[in-house]
This record gives C-alpha cells, sequence and structure tokens, in this order.
C-alpha cells in the first residue's frame, strides 16, 4: 500500500497561488505604470498587444518543451525569468532609464513563459494527486479553485499596493510572488517532474508540437471539447473584455465593473470546489452539459445589463455553473492522454483557447460601435448559448463518465525508468522524481 504524502500537492499549490497571485498584480499594475510613464492610453494598449502575439504563439510551443526539459525545471524556469523581468522595472525606474520600449519588452519577456509554468504544473498535477491519496476529480477541483483564488487577490493586491508605494515600487509585490513560487516548486518531489528519458523526450520542438496536435485531433473526446470551448470562448471573452467595460464607462461606475468580474470569479471558485459533490450524484456527462447550458443561461440574463443587483446575483450564478467545466476537462486530457505526452497536449490545447479569444474580441468592438452594448451583448449571449446547446449533440461526451484514473500502484510503475529496446514500440511512461 502507497503511503499518503500531502507535501507535493500542497507545495504544487503553492506555487500555483504565488505565480497566480504574482500575476495579478501585474494585470493591475503594468497598465497603470504605462499611463503614468507615457500619458498616453494607446501606449497602454500597445503593452498588452506586444505580449499577445508572443503569448500565443510560445502557448503551442511550450508543452513540448515541458516534455522535453522536465516539469520542474520549466516551472522554476518560468517564473525566474517572470520575476526577474517585473524586478527591472522599479530598477529601470530608479535608474531614470524606464520608458515605453522598455516596459514593452520586459512585459513580453514576462509573458511569454507564463504557459510553461502553468503547463508544467497541471502536468505535475496526478502524480501529486495520486501520492496525497487524492482523486484526480478533487485535485483538479482544488487546482482550479486555487487558480481562481489567485486571480481574485492579486488585482486587489496590485490597486492596494499602487495606493501605498505607486506602481513601480508595487511590481516588487510581482516579484515576491515569483519568488514564492520558485521556492516552492523548488522543493517539490513528485513522480514524473523531472527530466524524461531520453526515448521519451520528442525528438524536436516542432515534432513534438506536431505530435500533440496530431493526437488531440486523433482523440476524438478531447477534439470535440476542445473545439467546443474555443467557440464559447470566443463568443464570452468578447463579453467580459469589451461589453461589460464598455458599459460601466459610460455609467462613470468603473467600481461596478469590479464587482461583478470579482462575483463572477467568487462564483467559479465555489463552483470548481462543488465539483466532486456534483459528479459523484449525476456523473460527468450530466455535470459538463448542465454546467455549460445553465452558466449560459445565466450570462444571457447578465448580457440584458440589468441594475447592479440583479448583474452581481446572476454574474455568480454565470461562475459558480462554470466551475465545474474546467476540472472535467482537466480529467479528460490527463486519463486520455499518455504520461510523456501530456505537456504538449495540455500547450495545444492551451493554445487553442488562446488563440479564439482574440478572434471575438477582433469583431465585438466594431460591433458595439455599430449596434450599440446592449445589442452586441445579447447577440455575443445568444451565440454563446447557441453553442452551449452544441453539447447535446456529440456522441463522444458521453465518454467522459468512462474516464478511470490509473491506480497508485501503475503510477509508481510508470515513474521508473525502464530499458527501452530498439524494436519495442510504445515507450514506457515517464521517469521518476527531480
Amino acid at each position: 500500500m502507497m503511503g499518503r504524502r500531502r507535501t507535493p500537492l500542497i507545495l504544487l499549490e503553492a506555487g500555483n497561488l504565488a505565480s497566480g497571485v504574482g500575476n495579478g498584480i501585474a494585470m493591475v499594475v503594468l497598465p497603470w505604470l504605462v499611463l503614468q510613464v507615457t500619458g498616453s492610453a494607446s501606449a497602454a494598449g500597445a503593452v498588452a498587444a506586444a505580449t499577445l502575439l508572443p503569448l500565443l504563439v510560445a502557448s503551442l510551443f511550450v508543452g513540448t518543451i515541458v516534455d522535453m526539459v522536465g516539469r520542474k525545471r520549466v516551472a522554476i524556469l518560468s517564473d525566474v525569468i517572470s520575476g526577474l523581468s517585473v524586478a527591472a522595472i522599479p530598477v529601470l525606474g530608479l535608474l531614470d532609464q524606464l520608458n515605453v520600449a522598455w516596459l514593452i519588452g520586459l512585459a513580453v519577456v514576462g509573458a511569454v513563459l507564463d504557459p510553461a509554468g502553468y503547463t508544467a504544473r497541471e502536468a505535475m498535477l496526478p502524480g501529486a494527486a495520486t501520492a496525497a491519496g487524492w482523486a484526480w476529480d478533487r485535485a483538479n477541483a482544488v487546482h482550479e479553485a486555487v487558480f481562481g483564488v489567485a486571480y481574485l487577490l492579486g488585482p486587489g493586491l496590485g490597486g492596494l499596493l499602487i495606493g501605498f508605494v505607486g506602481p513601480e515600487s508595487a511590481l516588487w509585490g510581482t516579484a515576491a510572488g515569483f519568488a514564492l513560487a520558485v521556492a516552492s516548486t523548488a522543493l517539490l518531489r513528485v513522480p514524473g517532474s523531472g527530466r524524461p528519458a531520453q526515448h521519451e523526450r520528442p525528438g524536436s520542438v516542432w515534432r513534438g508540437t506536431t505530435e500533440g496536435l496530431v493526437f488531440v485531433w486523433r482523440q476524438p473526446l478531447l477534439r470535440d471539447t476542445t473545439l467546443l470551448c474555443c467557440l464559447l470562448v470566443s463568443a464570452y471573452l468578447p463579453f467580459e473584455s469589451v461589453i461589460l467595460p464598455v458599459h460601466f464607462t459610460a455609467l462613470d461606475r468603473p467600481g461596478q465593473l469590479g464587482l461583478v468580474v470579482t462575483a463572477m470569479s467568487g462564483g467559479g471558485v465555489v463552483g470548481s470546489l462543488c465539483h466532486p459533490w456534483f459528479v459523484d450524484r449525476w456523473g460527468r456527462y450530466r455535470v459538463f452539459v448542465g454546467s455549460v447550458i445553465t452558466a449560459c443561461v445565466a450570462l444571457l440574463g447578465l448580457a440584458s445589463l440589468p441594475p447592479l443587483g440583479v448583474m452581481l446575483c446572476l454574474a455568480t450564478l454565470t461562475g459558480l455553473f462554470w466551475g465545474p467545466v474546467q476540472p472535467i476537462l482537466n480529467l479528460a486530457m490527463q486519463v486520455l492522454t499518455p504520461e510523456p505526452m501530456r505537456g504538449r497536449v495540455i500547450g495545444v490545447i492551451t493554445s487553442a483557447t488562446y488563440a479564439a479569444g482574440p478572434l471575438g474580441l477582433v469583431l465585438a468592438g466594431p460591433a458595439v460601435d455599430a449596434f450599440a452594448v446592449l445589442a452586441t451583448s445579447l447577440t455575443l449571449a445568444g451565440i454563446v448559448l447557441a453553442a452551449a446547446f452544441l453539447t447535446l449533440l456529440p456522441d463522444t461526451l458521453h465518454q467522459l463518465d468512462d474516464l478511470r484514473e490509473p491506480d497508485a500502484e501503475h503510477l509508481v510503475q510508470a515513474a521508473v525508468p525502464t530499458p527501452h529496446p530498439a524494436h519495442v514500440a510504445m515507450p514506457p511512461h515517464d521517469v521518476g522524481e527531480a
């Protein structure tokens, strides 16, 4: 009987929380700092846009790098580079060398490896959960909830730091978050976190990424859920990033925008934590389909832009019902993907959803200008709801109820390196601890 060790899971989630808080602080502080340095909203937009394309490209390839270099090493490297890039900004400010070119360059450097850290931690989650004696369903629920809490705490903490110490010094808070993430990950010992054996590594970044793409496309459940999520994200993201900001700007109530987004995020945290309870009672297929459709019905009510009290209730319900979706998708990926390929498969799926969002954003702004915010809001929410009903069509989604995680003994055997004769068609699983 395998002994239970909760320390790896605690350290993994501590790194998840610290890194997320660091990124959440930067989300608020960097645009504020750009406006302070340049006085130009266009410059703030340029910084955001400059990080977008490298982020999309990086998210596609970082999963393969995780499978080549090792999950723990990549997670540490990602947080080290992110921490150094944000720490350089206040240093440049002290030297009176800070300008928009430096801000853009450092923002790109800090953002480009963020998907690598996220991918590496998610790839280590099954091993940490098994070591703790936790079901993967439960671990995925907690992992997503911790991630949500980080992005609830980070922006608020960033705003407080701006008020107390100013935007440049506030970035030391971001650097501290990444430093804590590095320390937590450095202490982590979990099967599969070290560098894979030679025969398990992708031959090249391009070849490994192609293998990930082909695997996702040929695995019906992963393919269908990824395409569905891309469609939902492309219609939903403009609602949060364009519709609500335009609406509350017109009302001159920016604080209310923060309340609505916080309510949605808080509901998502609760929904994630409740996900194992829902699944035990109704099964993954019913929970997945019911969650997606119900969340989108609540979003349609939110899209009518009702009074603030009603908005907060609907935003909470939207997050609450959407909360179980990501843990279920995570489990499908973890169970269906061979251990040595997990990084590149996560990278492919993540990059697909990253790419879908900007497609909707490109259309949302002109639509608001042409048809007004309410009409655009209801149209987008209607598209999201129509996409949600597509979950009723694919027979492949019924496979969600058939997912079974490997037992602990199988994972222990998979963590032990084995010989790899040239004539063996399938490689053994990942190597052991770092």
